[in-house]
């Protein structure tokens, strides 16, 4: 038996509420974050992923609080990302009770911090997460973009994929920033590039519409999926996904 392919919420946080716009643009409020993650973890979900789209020092508090009340209501792991710059940092998400980081940015700016994150907690807690666009001077056709993909990082995706593993990267959340919010399927040529080259765990994100988009990002090279609009506005639950990911002979958690 192999491992099952795992399907992910994800919930973008900004001042204490859930948003969700296309390319991170014109957001909309989804919710209470405290109670969808409940609601996703009734419906079968197998990780719940925060994101703290307002990340700064004043917002740090507010995203606390939310995964520690998560952490009371949730039994899937809860992953948190989003202004996470310091080994302080995923101490304080670790002891509310999140059980993976996701870490972008700062480790653009300072690789080394997936080392010593990965030191002092494993790398089992570190989600490197890659805003990925399509980039014709980048020698993979990729690059990677920061501010909700609005800047270039100036570095390959693929190769930046291939260093964050080997720094100390436990899994890559692979995002891209073409389709996200798009609804029109995950980037498979993505997918299956970076898969190529890496072997820790890969979670597909951005462009989930249907359920036949989740069962093409698995057999490109996914280990999981994960979407934001098509559950939180009821366009697909958890349990259809699961069901489209199962009938096509792929293993899931039922």
């Amino acid at each position: 038996m192999g491992v099952s392919v795992r399907v992910i919420p994800c919930l973008d946080v900004s001042h204490g509420r859930v948003v969700k716009g296309v390319n991170f643009d014109n957001l909309k409020d989804a919710g209470d974050p405290v109670e969808l993650a409940a609601r996703y973890s009734a419906m079968g979900a197998d990780e719940i992923t925060f994101l703290d789209v307002s990340a700064s020092v004043e917002n740090r508090g507010t995203m606390l609080d939310v995964v520690r009340q998560s952490a009371r209501e949730v039994f899937v792991p809860l992953t948190v990302g989003g202004g996470v710059r310091s080994v302080d940092d995923v101490r304080l998400l670790l002891d509310a009770g999140c059980d993976k980081v996701g870490i972008n940015t700062a480790a653009l700016a300072r690789p080394e911090l997936l080392t010593e994150v990965a030191s002092e907690f494993g790398n089992q807690v570190i989600t490197l997460s890659v805003d990925a666009r399509r980039a014709s001077g980048m020698p993979s056709g990729f690059e990677v973009t920061t501010h909700g993909g609005r800047r270039s990082a100036g570095v390959d995706a693929i190769e930046w994929a291939i260093r964050s593993a080997e720094l100390g990267a436990g899994e890559i959340l692979l995002n891209s920033m073409d389709a996200d919010g798009t609804t029109d399927g995950f980037d498979i040529e993505l997918i299956d590039k970076v898969r190529c080259e890496v072997s820790v765990p890969l979670i597909a994100s951005g462009g989930a519409g249907r359920a036949e988009h989740f069962v093409e990002a698995v057999r490109a090279g996914a280990d999981a999926v994960l979407a934001a609009s098509v559950f939180h506005f009821g366009t697909l639950t958890v349990g259809e996904v699961k069901t489209a990911l199962a009938e096509a002979g792929i293993e899931v958690r039922l």
